[in-house]
């Protein structure tokens, strides 16, 4: 009617009307009758394609727990090895290539790539009679971290490993557990993750065995020993069986230990546990000091004939 009337029409003016009963989103879909004319007898609507698979994008179960834990629980390897093992694609879930930051449920197959296992094979581990005055870890107050002796010239002469030593063999070696500036005996650094949690692990329930060389001091407000007094004959058989379980130390109580003496001055310790200090803390709780400790084993791995300040490759048939 308004071009009729010579009035300007609007063209999309009227496209909102529509029954009152029909909702705007439940209008049929266009059809372009141009394409449906050409199209033949035979005609089939190509169908959507299917999306590639990516495991990266997979919701994982409420209850997974990250992939490279899982793996260290299963003793596969360690955390860090796994997240390494992960990005190389040499690790897969049911069969497919797992991701980093993957979680997963208790009951998945993990498959390893041999070449995981090659590289594994190559790490190495290097027992050291660290001396006094080193510390174990990181350099501190201007001590020199242990790890500096781990030179070609203090090699034991009589390394039966029949390793090779090479430059790779310095990269990422680090302490498996600590062994105080004072202290001397067997420090083991190692490349390989699966050792240290067998060592320093949470889990972990490797004995550790030290010679302690002691003196009587008594405890504040006990009576005197007569001065001259063997260590051994001071201690009273009440204090040396706290030392082997009843003690705590931070609150906590400490793990069985086996105590006993060695000679009139010297204790023998195997631990199964590794607090800072512990040996120390634990003969001041007593009335001993602690005037030299060594540590003459680690598991099965005996410290030996090694020199002070010598180092030997752990041989590929010695387990601890």
């Amino acid at each position: 009617q308004r071009a009729q009337r010579g009035e300007p029409v609007r063209r999309n003016e009227h496209r909102d009307e529509r029954p009152a009963d029909r909702p705007r989103d439940d209008r049929p879909p266009r059809v372009d009758q141009r394409r449906v004319a050409n199209r033949g007898p035979n005609f089939e609507p190509p169908s959507r394609p299917q999306q590639r698979h990516n495991p990266a994008r997979e919701v994982a179960p409420e209850d997974g727990e990250r992939l490279s834990k899982r793996m260290g629980e299963l003793k596969l390897a360690s955390r860090r090895e796994a997240d390494e093992w992960i990005a190389a694609g040499w690790v897969r879930v049911n069969g497919k290539v797992a991701v980093l930051g993957q979680r997963v449920g208790p009951d998945v197959q993990i498959d390893i790539d041999p070449a995981a296992r090659n590289q594994q094979a190559q790490l190495v581990t290097v027992l050291l009679h660290k001396p006094i005055g080193y510390v174990s870890g990181q350099a501190e107050d201007g001590y020199e971290p242990a790890a500096v002796l781990f030179q070609p010239e203090n090699r034991w002469a009589e390394d039966a490993s029949g390793i090779k030593p090479n430059a790779g063999h310095h990269r990422n070696l680090a302490p498996a557990g600590r062994l105080d500036i004072d202290s001397t005996g067997l420090l083991v650094l190692t490349q390989d993750g699966r050792i240290a949690r067998v060592l320093i692990g949470d889990d972990s329930d490797v004995e550790k065995e030290y010679l302690v060389r002691v003196e009587y001091v008594g405890l504040p407000g006990a009576d005197p020993v007569p001065e001259g007094t063997l260590p051994n004959a001071a201690l009273s058989n009440n204090k040396l069986a706290l030392l082997n379980h009843g003690l705590e130390l931070d609150g906590e109580a400490l793990k069985p230990a086996k105590v006993s003496w060695q000679n009139e001055h010297q204790l023998r310790f195997v631990l199964r546990e590794g607090k800072k200090r512990q040996i120390r803390r634990m003969c001041e709780l007593v009335g001993l000091k602690v005037v030299g400790l060594k540590r003459v084993r680690i598991g099965r791995i005996p410290l030996g004939h090694l020199p002070v300040g010598q180092w030997r490759y752990l041989a590929p048939w010695e387990k601890f």
